[in-house]
């Protein structure tokens, strides 16, 4: 027998979510304003940040996702575009900056997560219509796939061959302009330390924990007992175990801060270079946010 209902009682479909086929989730959105910027006008991406998850009203996952896709993409950047070159078979010079942009964020996804292969593409594609020509939409998609073909390792073998020079060979790898390896190295050597150097350099692409500094006299032990382990060389600072750092900020009213942990060396090692006269002047000549300003002040 026939268990079927008829056609007129059966219930109707759910209707299907209208979402626009080049719909980018806003993690990725604000990643890809924040490194266009950067490279636009010179923006300090820690800075700029905070502000566009804050204006995006970013849930707690995607404000962390946009944040590793921000500073993952900006860290290894100068890798990224040797890749995008090879895969492109141009050199990155001759790609539209916007699409550049797009593919960067695209090939971190790729080559630096565990994001799936389809949705770093997909989404990519979406960004790249938004920024970009149809030509251009067709160009990053091919790019992109041709990336996802290859793991990172092997992209690596392939962006050192004909490297001679082992400090250009170290820039390549290792995503740090050749000036600044050289320099690692000579302050190395000075402290004959320089077989450091390749250690120096993966960890200076390693994410970094958030800290924070208690500000001396005026943080509670309420403050405290929000904050995780003590930082090992400043008395003042502490990694952050988890949570919204600018979510204590708000809380404690300011008495905790994010603040690197040599931020806070160096205001502390100015303040102990000699005895504090009561009513003396200090002029910041290296004033930024105003972190260590805020440190000398407590």
């Amino acid at each position: 027998m026939n268990q079927s209902a008829p056609r007129s009682a059966r219930p109707p479909r759910p209707a299907r979510s209208a979402v626009p086929v080049d719909f980018v989730q806003p993690a990725r959105r604000v990643a890809y304003e924040v490194i266009a910027a950067v490279r636009e006008s010179d923006a300090y991406a820690n800075l700029l940040l905070p502000t566009r998850i804050q204006r995006a009203a970013l849930n707690t996952a995607d404000a962390a996702l946009a944040t590793e896709l921000t500073y993952g993409t900006l860290r290894m950047q100068g890798f990224y575009d040797r890749v995008i070159a090879l895969a492109a078979n141009r050199p990155v010079d001759a790609i539209d900056p916007a699409i550049l942009d797009v593919l960067r964020l695209g090939t971190h996804q790729l080559l630096g997560t565990r994001i799936a292969t389809h949705a770093a593409v997909n989404e990519s594609v979406s960004l790249a219509k938004q920024v970009g020509s149809r030509s251009a939409t067709g160009f990053c998609n091919g790019v992109l796939r041709t990336i996802s073909r290859t793991s990172v390792e092997e992209w690596t073998v392939q962006v050192l061959a004909g490297i001679d020079s082992v400090d250009e060979r170290l820039a390549a790898e290792y995503s740090h302009p050749s000036w600044v390896v050289r320099a690692f190295r000579q302050a190395l050597r000075a402290e004959g330390r320089e077989t450091e150097l390749e250690d120096l350099l993966a960890a200076d692409n390693m994410a970094a924990k958030v800290n924070m500094v208690a500000l001396p006299g005026l943080a509670t032990a309420e403050d405290l007992d929000l904050l995780g382990q003590p930082d090992e060389f400043s008395p003042t600072g502490f990694v952050l175990d988890g949570g919204d750092p600018y979510h204590l900020m708000s809380q404690s009213g300011g008495r905790v801060r994010v603040q690197d942990e040599g931020s806070q060396l160096a205001a502390l090692a100015l303040s102990r270079a000699r005895p504090i006269v009561a009513g003396e002047r200090w002029l910041d000549l290296c004033a930024g946010p105003g972190g260590k300003a805020a440190l000398l002040a407590a």
